[in-house]
């Protein structure tokens, strides 16, 4: 019987690089998928359906929400954000682990739906350094960085509801303690309890 994949939710402030830890860390991971969101947003210039996000309509992604295919969702700037469900369950039935990158809001959706998943929070090093982050970037107006640092400390006051918090000080490290999380998560005992029979059943 194949032994179920492990759910690990990965959550941080805008701009402490949680989409370049994960791109580094996927490369080679066959048994790791990262989970696609679905979108109503238009594309971005270099965004490609399927790949970055998997694109639909807001009457798509609204009928789904009625017939409770979303795992979670929520809705900013007037799109709806959210994960499909039915690939999550198909590709953590398959033996694959999966990683969701979530914000904080879909992160406590998950953790009530399903409690044993694994919540990771990537966390800046210090205020500061995230906002030299977001101003190195050069796409934030002063407005933009100042909301989005409000929303930082709101977000790092909640980090204590996740089960681990990874530090980013280099992408290097953050994608090593990831990789040791993912690796501890799949052999909790909560995950590993058909083993109990399997061994005293063939002795």
């Amino acid at each position: 019987m194949t032994k179920r994949g492990v759910l690990i939710v990965v959550s941080g402030p805008s701009g402490v690089g949680k989409d370049s830890v994960l791109r580094m860390y996927m490369p080679g991971k066959t048994c790791v998928k990262l989970s696609i969101s679905s979108t109503t947003r238009i594309p971005r210039q270099g965004e490609v359906d399927g790949e970055h996000y998997n694109f639909v309509s807001r009457e798509v992604f609204e009928g789904m929400i009625a017939r409770h295919e979303m795992l979670e969702y929520a809705e900013y700037a007037g799109n709806y954000y959210g994960t499909p469900k039915k690939w999550v369950e198909d590709t953590l039935a398959s033996g694959k682990h999966v990683i969701l990158e979530v914000e904080l809001i879909g992160a406590l959706k998950i953790r009530a739906l399903t409690p044993e998943a694994v919540f990771v929070f990537l966390m800046p090093p210090s205020l500061k350094a995230l906002e030299d982050r977001l101003i190195g970037r050069g796409t934030e107006t002063i407005a933009s960085i100042d909301k989005r640092m409000k929303a930082a400390r709101n977000e790092i006051l909640h980090a204590g509801a996740y089960d681990y918090i990874v530090v980013n000080h280099t992408l290097q490290e953050s994608c090593e303690m990831l990789d040791v999380i993912i690796n501890a998560a799949a052999l909790r005992t909560s995950h590993q309890k058909d083993i109990i029979g399997e061994v005293i059943n063939h002795a």
